[in-house]
């Protein structure tokens, strides 16, 4: 297969089309590519000689051009091994179909030799582009390798934190807000929320929609009902036993993701509690885990797997003939399943 125009004669070059925009090469490159570090103006240039010319690339012709593989990378640095497999299974299914494959890149943002190490990835990979999930989607350091790579990329996001074709948004203050309506409206004033670690944005997120979700019924977050988790069952297990030590302790605890809540009703459980008719508790993420566990926990549910196919179907894009940009936003709404951890509080 070759590189082919509409118009029947000759067929259109990178060059070409490069002379014809008054740009490099490697600008042409970064639009087909859809890379966000390209101008705007100049976006529209080359993409109005493009369709002039009918320059369509060759995926394979593009590989050999760009110097890259057939391999989609995923950056990740989360606590979560429920997490990222769901988040695996759904970059392999965005990129089935494609040719392309999945090569994972576990990190530790923590350490020194984090940036290195992704920008080593990177480079030897010769990457056809990075899906990144929170909480390295939230680092511009990586972003500025990515894009230094010349290596096109779609971040995941409670907010949005790049031009739309780079970005699905996750909106996770709307499901915390949604966990605060819930235990409010069960008639519960004492309430407790374990965040995740302050490097994650979906910490900060989750927190501001609860306390949101919270004032809507006149209600605010003490300060003494709230701790830091680091979105692990030992880190819920362990804030969980702060909280129900305390004399006057909550009626219910919103934990920031399910792994953490599924360490509260361990807490609850060697206090003798019982869940929810002591204690309510709500989690957040639907993993296949809340649904196993006894009582069943109530959650937030954000479709991990789907946010997964999204970005690689945005990354993939170019391959289909489409913008990434014109694709309509992803829609992730968080929305509160209510199963059996959640009650009325004790009288």
């Amino acid at each position: 297969m070759s590189e082919t125009s509409r118009s029947g004669g000759k067929p259109a070059t990178i060059n070409d089309i490069a002379r014809l925009a008054r740009v490099s090469k490697k600008t042409v490159s970064r639009v087909i590519n859809h890379s966000p570090s390209v101008k705007e103006e100049t976006r529209r240039r080359v993409e109005a000689v493009i369709a002039e010319h009918g320059y369509t690339p060759d995926p394979q012709a593009r590989g050999l051009a760009l110097k890259r593989s057939f391999l989609v990378g995923m950056i990740y640095d989360n606590p979560s091994p429920n997490y990222v497999v769901n988040m695996q299974q759904g970059v392999l299914d965005g990129v089935r179909g494609s040719g392309l494959e999945l090569v994972v890149h576990p990190c530790d943002r923590a350490s020194p030799t984090f940036l290195d190490d992704v920008r080593n990835f990177v480079v030897r990979q010769k990457l056809f582009g990075v899906v990144m999930p929170p909480s390295v989607s939230e680092d511009e350091r990586v972003v500025a390798i990515l894009n230094e790579a010349d290596c096109p990329y779609v971040r995941i996001a409670s907010v949005s934190l790049d031009e739309p074709g780079a970005m699905v948004v996750t909106h996770d203050s709307r499901g915390a807000a949604r966990a605060a309506r819930h235990l409010a409206g069960l008639g519960h004033r004492r309430v407790a929320f374990i965040s995740g670690p302050g490097t994650f944005r979906s910490s900060h997120e989750r927190g501001r929609g609860f306390r949101e979700g919270l004032a809507e019924h006149g209600l605010e977050l003490a300060a003494d009902l709230v701790r830091q988790g680091a979105y692990t069952f030992e880190s819920g297990v362990e804030a969980a036993r702060d909280l129900l030590a305390l004399t006057d302790r909550p009626t219910a605890i919103f934990a920031g993701n399910d792994e953490m809540a599924i360490g509260v009703m361990k807490a609850a459980r060697d206090l003798g509690l019982e869940v929810p008719g002591d204690l309510s508790i709500v989690g957040f993420d639907d993993l296949p885990m809340a649904s196993r566990v006894w009582p069943n926990l109530t959650t937030v549910r954000l479709p991990i797997r789907d946010m997964g196919r999204m970005a690689a179907e945005k990354l993939t894009a170019g391959l289909r003939g489409l913008d990434p940009s014109a694709l309509d936003q992803p829609t992730v709404d968080p929305q509160l399943v209510e199963r059996d951890s959640t009650a009325a509080p004790p009288r």
